[in-house]
């Protein structure tokens, strides 16, 4: 099942804070596929990440022409048809997780922010789907078994996500809007050390 979170019940800064949040998250694994790929620049996406970031802090009166930084992401996407291997899907997922949520800071429309929710659970549900079938295979089974979504939900990565899009939902929504809160939610990530897909942040 997906996550469903109110994010009416969430202030503008505060939903660009929750969804900055899991674009941290989930840009390590655009940084390894980059590297895997040959394809893409990093630096461009963690620095679009980064203006965000810095938008938010009020202090720095930061503008953002977001038809310009838009078009820049457009040739950071890639095409999962030109690639054979996962690490294309969850680094499509990030480009367009950016995507929305510049999209969603331009136009103040709530479905960009559900969206970020969405392509980061989809990137853990991807995955877990794939390492379980991969399970399966190695057992060399002769009778063919079919991977429920019980089996994909009960997964430890699928917990996690669950759970911490929860906590920092609960978070956001508890916190002044202010560069302590930013600050806070970068600590979050940093200590966990780890991308949605359990991938080491570098």
């Amino acid at each position: 099942m997906p996550i469903h979170l109110p994010f009416t019940k969430l202030s503008q800064w505060q939903n660009i804070a929750f969804g900055a949040t899991l674009i941290e998250r989930m840009l390590p694994n655009y940084k390894m596929f980059a590297e895997n790929s040959g394809f893409g620049n990093y630096q461009l996406i963690r620095n679009q990440l980064d203006l965000i970031w810095q938008r938010l802090d009020k202090s720095q009166k930061v503008k953002i022409n977001y038809d310009a930084q838009l078009l820049k992401l457009e040739e950071q996407v890639p095409d999962p048809q030109a690639f054979d291997f996962f690490g294309v899907y969850p680094a499509l997922d990030v480009t367009m997780a950016v995507m929305s949520l510049l999209q969603a800071m331009q136009t103040n429309e709530g479905e960009g922010f559900d969206n970020i929710s969405r392509l980061s659970q989809n990137s853990v549900h991807f995955y877990v789907e794939l390492c379980l079938a991969q399970a399966l295979d190695e057992q060399n089974s002769a009778e063919a078994e079919e991977i429920s979504q019980q089996d994909i939900q009960a997964h430890p990565l699928m917990e996690w996500e669950v759970a911490t899009q929860n906590e920092l939902f609960d978070f956001v929504k508890n916190s002044p809007e202010n560069k302590a809160t930013i600050k806070a939610l970068k600590n979050i990530v940093s200590e966990q050390g780890l991308s949605n897909l359990g991938i080491e942040i570098q």
